[in-house]
């Protein structure tokens, strides 16, 4: 692999770096790690990788590597919003399998052009909504599909953080004094398009319901800060159910507190991002169910992604490195002339980068004008 981004001082690309050594399946031998070609340099020593695959710009790189018969099979994007759109469009151009982090690009234009010339190009394209990524996540998605709830009516999903609190109390915190909050670099939104759309995408990949309609209230409550630190919505999505969001940067004493339940006519899920080894099981007539990671019980889609016995906790890194797995699983079959299997692969892919973009348009549009029900335009 490659990677755009992450150099010195950038958590995620560690956090990237980590989840796709984990499995010895994927070695990181050239990136382009900032727009500092010096920082890029020094990046590539702290890495040990050869000074001759370490480069100044993403667009040295992408020309470059293309050339070479030993090229990376794949490049991770870590960088900026505004930079997910040129560096995919530059790697795919040069017939070089993508995997970006959320969201997907700047807006929802550029999304959508980033689409088309990925299903143009026929390559490798996945979105890094890791928390997908967690066993029993996939239980739970895996329950869902085969009807062990019934109809979904309801989902509730919340992400609600506290660390930029302090900044109401003091001008010199500068938790989220960062380019987050910079509508050039960002896009239209903060909070939603941060954290807002790992919630929606995970209410998505439980529960196979496609979003059609948002009614949001989008909130600043950080004195001069252009974007959004708060949202809360209502949901509605095709076929029937309804829905709950609310994502937040400003919630006290939260941590990364990301939790779903999904509630249908025979029995209801719940599952919380930081106890991930548990999803709990709900009846109207019996007793409640605690299921536990890496058991015999769980299913085939959970077993796949797991790796170590019951009792031994598997996490965020972990939930990362399945998405990589299955990056893994796609390049190998590509490589080796084998047709994807029957299901595809268990990765988010560009559509569901481009769902996240209109969702965060539809929001920021919706609080715009009151709260009203907003289409998504996916």
């Amino acid at each position: 692999m490659g990677m755009v981004g992450g150099g010195r001082g950038a958590f995620i690309g560690g956090v990237h770096r980590m989840a796709a050594a984990l499995d010895g399946q994927i070695e990181l031998v050239a990136g382009a790690f900032s727009s500092d070609p010096v920082k890029s340099r020094l990046s590539g020593e702290d890495l040990f990788l050869s000074p001759d695959r370490v480069y100044g710009s993403y667009q040295e790189m992408a020309k470059a590597e293309a050339k070479r018969p030993d090229r990376i099979d794949f490049v991770t994007i870590v960088a900026r919003n505004d930079m997910h759109y040129p560096v995919a469009k530059a790697f795919l151009e040069a017939g070089i399998h993508v995997v970006c982090e959320k969201p997907l690009a700047y807006s929802l234009a550029e999304a959508k052009q980033l689409r088309a010339l990925a299903k143009k190009s026929g390559l490798i394209f996945a979105l890094t909504h890791n928390y997908t990524g967690y066993p029993m996540v996939k239980e739970a998605r895996a329950m869902v599909r085969a009807g062990k709830l019934g109809k979904i009516n309801k989902v509730v999903v919340e992400y609600p953080q506290g660390y930029a609190i302090t900044a109401l109390k003091s001008k010199q915190d500068t938790k989220i004094s960062n380019w987050r909050m910079d509508p050039t670099l960002s896009g239209l939104s903060n909070c939603v398009g941060d954290i807002g759309t790992h919630a929606e995408n995970l209410a998505q990949y439980i529960t196979g319901l496609e979003l059609a309609e948002v009614a949001a209230d989008l909130s600043t409550y950080i004195p001069g800060r252009p974007l959004d630190d708060d949202a809360n919505m209502l949901l509605r999505y095709k076929g029937g159910a309804k829905g709950i969001l609310h994502s937040s940067q400003i919630s006290t004493g939260d941590e990364n507190n990301l939790n779903i339940r999904v509630y249908g006519t025979l029995a209801s899920l719940e599952w919380h991002q930081e106890h991930p080894n548990e999803l709990t099981v709900k009846f109207a007539e019996a007793p409640r169910q605690v299921w536990r990671r890496g058991n015999s019980y769980n299913g085939p889609e959970a077993k796949k992604y797991t790796r170590t016995p019951f009792g031994h906790p598997e996490a965020f890194i972990e939930a990362f490195a399945n998405i990589y797995r299955a990056v893994t699983e796609a390049v190998r079959d590509r490589l080796a002339g084998r047709k994807a299997p029957k299901g595809g692969y268990d990765f988010p892919t560009i559509d569901d980068g481009v769902t996240g973009m209109a969702f965060v348009a539809a929001a920021v549009k919706s609080s715009k004008a009151n709260a009203r029900w907003t289409k998504l335009d996916a």
